[in-house]
């Protein structure tokens, strides 16, 4: 039975669902992977940015990841702007967490699943085929970049 770790870049699967005009159900998520794919699930990270001005606005679905069995990893959004003139916008970049975490976990499974359309993911994709793991990208397929497709090659989903 192959092992697999999951990866979910949390922004890039909000706006993806966004578009699509409905959400995943994570813990269902994780039941297609042990039962229609046959998997153990190993590890189940679960990466977003958090507005610390909201107050725990986002409380409720951290607990529900939790509860289901994913290991929260969040990163306070950080205000920027390019000119004085401009409002600052809000950015949070969380590609170089996941990357760290495949790479950190490599001992802990076969396949390894992200959830991400972002090109970021490129070059980890590249490692990870290179140590011999199986690499699946499942995204939305207008949200990802074409860099990543080609990288994972067939196993785009």
């Amino acid at each position: 039975m192959n092992r697999v770790s999951i990866f979910v870049d949390g922004a890039n699967m909000y706006y993806a669902q966004k578009r699509l005009g409905w959400f995943i159900d994570y813990r269902k998520l994780l039941c297609y992977f042990r039962t229609t794919l046959g998997m153990q699930v190993a590890d189940a990270f679960y990466y977003t940015a958090v507005d610390p001005a909201a107050k725990g606005r986002d409380a409720t679905f951290h607990d529900y990841l939790l509860h289901s069995g994913y290991v929260l990893r969040t990163r306070p959004i950080k205000g920027c702007c390019e000119t004085r003139e401009e409002p600052p916008w809000e950015r949070i970049e969380l590609a170089v967490e996941i990357a760290i975490d495949a790479l950190l976990t490599l001992d802990h499974y076969d396949v390894c699943a992200i959830l991400s359309g972002d090109g970021n993911f490129e070059r980890l994709v590249e490692v990870l085929r290179a140590k011999g793991k199986r690499v699946m990208i499942l995204a939305h397929p207008e949200m990802t970049a074409r860099e990543l497709r080609i990288a994972v090659g067939p196993h785009f989903y």
